[in-house]
């Protein structure tokens, strides 16, 4: 039985993807900042000798777009020189590293999906870190997969549908249509990570099949759940944000996550349970 251990196991995609892993057969060793400060070298060391997994499912990341923009400092902190301590003893002790990135490496200006072939050119300070978390992936390990997600929502942390859903008696709610992408359950994430293990090492993009504006995301989550909402399409310009967010950022993931759609309709069946 391979051993697993995954960084930021309480987080939003760790809560789902480590029950997931533990079905699929793997022994998940479970670890977040209580246990494993990945901004400290000699204790990222110390964890990984001490529990000598298989794979590493790096989680762990500073997250929030916005206020990257103001403390760069703890984002790089977490996003790139985290990334390098777990990277460097994954490559060192010949671990298989997986490492959690973005469709925000993209600066948003192509009209066709990006491939994981196309060059990174991130437009802000999250985009960037973790830009640089994956080139010191490529730099320090062998054996890695780097799965780059999108707008990603799950039943254990603030997102996009509970937002939307908890303002659905508002007497109107505006959302941007006039960025792209591809909405991505976090069960659908945890599944394709699964099946990156079974593919030769690279980067994947690891989102929703299809795609849609933030405006259609909102549109369908509304007609999902039955309700009847004022709801109003505008530009990004209406609600300017610290962080620039590109345009388009839709990705080939090749065929390995299902269609957005399906995906939220499971996501909304087994929120109602």
């Amino acid at each position: 039985m391979k051993r697993i251990l995954v960084t930021g196991a309480n987080g939003m995609l760790g809560q789902d993807l480590c029950p997931i892993l533990e079905d699929s057969g793997y022994e998940v060793i479970e670890t977040d900042i209580d246990k494993l400060d990945i901004t400290n070298a000699v204790q990222v060391e110390q964890v990984l000798k001490e529990n000598n997994p298989d794979i590493v499912i790096h989680c762990a990341a500073y997250t929030n777009v916005d206020k990257a923009e103001e403390d760069l400092k703890t984002a790089e902190l977490i996003n790139v020189t985290g990334t390098e301590n777990i990277a460097e003893i994954c490559g060192k002790s010949g671990i298989t590293l997986v490492y959690i990135s973005t469709d925000y490496v993209f600066d948003g200006t192509k009209s066709e999906p990006y491939t994981s072939d196309d060059r990174p050119n991130p437009i802000n300070n999250y985009g960037m870190t973790k830009y640089e978390g994956e080139e010191a992936v490529r730099s320090l390990c062998d054996k890695y997969y780097i799965a780059r997600t999108s707008w990603l929502y799950g039943h254990y942390g603030k997102n996009f549908v509970e937002t939307m859903l908890n303002l659905a008696d508002k007497p109107e709610i505006k959302v941007v249509d006039d960025q792209t992408g591809c909405p991505t359950w976090t069960v659908e994430l945890a599944n394709g990570i699964i099946k990156l293990l079974s593919k030769p090492y690279g980067t994947y993009h690891v989102c929703g099949s299809g795609s849609t504006t933030w405006y259609g995301f909102a549109k369908e989550i509304f007609n999902q759940a039955g309700l009847d909402v004022n709801l109003k399409p505008c530009i990004t310009e209406d609600f300017p944000r610290p962080a620039k967010r590109p345009e388009y950022s839709v990705m080939d993931n090749g065929g390995i996550c299902r269609n957005w759609k399906a995906a939220l309709k499971d996501y909304m069946e087994l929120r109602n349970i």
